[in-house]
């Protein structure tokens, strides 16, 4: 990946990721679906890291929808105990890198080892100020737009347009680039609200496989769009 010359056009500041096709890429493998997780969330790091070089601000990904929990039992509970039991392999790169973490999503029902690591990493790199790297993990963007006006309500904040909605969602800030990968072309309850004017970018690499040529090349397709918002170009 070309980073100057990516750098030398405008740079997405927010980039959220539908992290889809973890079991697809292992099952291609004659894997468990729990590699393909596995294997998926080392990828966040090594995307993370290429978006932080990059400059861009925000990077928002899917790791557990509020529907994910449909899912096979065992599968659950390994996405619930994988980050627990992993992270101490990788607290050294984790809190040696300039990147903040940040959750996004509820916290009434995960467990409480789960709260626990999540309150840590977020004290713990909250001086970083490189890229802030934000979990969506246990969300939904229907939860998350319902509560976000109850709070409004109860603080007495009447919201008159979109931007007034902002400070009381878990994510504050609108997408300006919006990726989904391994084929899929919907959004899935997914930042309905930030991403009202993001641009779409599909791939049908699953997303264990998403690597820096594939970054560079969704944002290469993001620098030639035309964004109006809703307006014409002078």
């Amino acid at each position: 990946m070309n980073i100057n010359r990516l750098k030398q056009k405008q740079i997405p500041q927010h980039l959220a990721i539908i992290l889809d096709g973890n079991g697809r890429w292992a099952k291609k493998r004659g894997l468990p679906r729990t590699a393909g997780h596995y294997q998926g969330a080392m990828n966040v790091a090594k995307i993370a890291n290429a978006c932080d070089q990059l400059g861009i601000k925000y990077l928002t990904v899917y790791a557990f929808s509020t529907e994910n929990w449909k899912r096979p039992s065992d599968e659950v509970d390994y996405l619930m105990t994988m980050p627990v039991k992993e992270y101490p392999k990788y607290k050294d790169k984790v809190l040696g890198s300039n990147i903040k973490i940040k959750h996004v999503g509820r916290k009434t029902v995960l467990a409480s080892d789960v709260l626990e690591l999540i309150n840590m990493l977020e004290k713990e790199t909250n001086d970083h100020t490189g890229l802030t790297l934000q979990i969506a993990f246990d969300y939904g963007s229907f939860e998350e737009i319902t509560q976000a006006f109850e709070k409004a309500s109860q603080m007495g904040v009447k919201i008159q347009n979109g931007n007034d909605l902002y400070p009381f969602l878990y994510v504050t800030t609108p997408v300006d680039l919006l990726i989904r990968t391994s084929g899929e072309l919907r959004l899935s309850n997914y930042l309905l609200w930030q991403a009202s004017y993001a641009e779409f970018y599909f791939t049908k690499v699953h997303w264990p496989s998403f690597n820096e040529r594939q970054l560079s090349k969704a944002i290469k397709t993001y620098q030639k769009r035309d964004r109006r918002y809703g307006g014409l170009n002078k």
